[in-house]
């Protein structure tokens, strides 16, 4: 398999997974901004929108949009527990924290990251994510992980994701929960391996 990634994109979140998975792959760098692959191909010839993450099977099949990729990853590894069987209500409550982690944190953020984007605009956002993580800090007042004691493929994409806040002023100081749990997930040694690979820590 191949990953085509971005550093500390969102990306890192089916990079973690794969780690956490043990499945062996090949993880690509493609810069969203120029475009290019280092073998200098044009990124918009495996994904026409150009951004990631993007998994790449064996056989030559695609597949795109982070929340589907590690769930397919999940489901290819059922004994690591990385997420709960297809057709359960646990699986569904796994999509609903997915969605949430999708529209309401990740959408969040991206206004916070474009330059055009008034600070008006931008204060009306970090507001709502306030919100947004102030319910993930009650949710994790009873529970060690999203899913409840076993860490899964959404507390993954969430920690990708909070890790945004300190490079677009979103203050999570507050939120102890949250701040517990992160430390937790940043513990994990594919969490460690992932992040390293990516050359965002040492």
């Amino acid at each position: 398999m191949k990953l085509y990634y971005s550093p500390g994109a969102c990306s890192l979140s089916p990079h973690i997974v794969l780690q956490e998975a043990g499945l062996p792959f090949q993880a690509i760098k493609a810069d969203t901004k120029t475009k290019v692959l280092p073998d200098g191909t044009d990124y918009r010839t495996v994904n026409p929108l150009g951004y990631v993450p993007l998994l790449e099977l064996d056989d030559g099949t695609r597949i795109a949009e982070g929340p589907a990729i590690v769930q397919y990853i999940a489901d290819r590894v059922p004994d690591k527990h990385l997420a709960p069987a297809n057709g359960t209500l646990e699986r569904t409550r796994l999509q609903s924290w997915l969605n949430f982690v999708t529209s309401e944190l990740h959408k969040g953020f991206s206004p916070l990251f474009n330059p055009a984007m008034p600070d008006e605009a931008k204060k009306i956002f970090r507001e709502r994510l306030a919100t947004r993580f102030a319910h993930m800090d009650k949710h994790l007042a009873s529970n060690e992980y999203l899913m409840g004691k076993e860490f899964s493929v959404a507390d993954a994409y969430a920690f990708v994701v909070s890790n945004w806040a300190g490079r677009v002023d979103v203050d999570l100081s507050s939120f102890g929960n949250v701040l517990a749990w992160r430390k937790r997930v940043g513990a994990r040694p594919a969490v460690q391996a992932a992040m390293k690979a990516e050359g965002l820590i040492k």
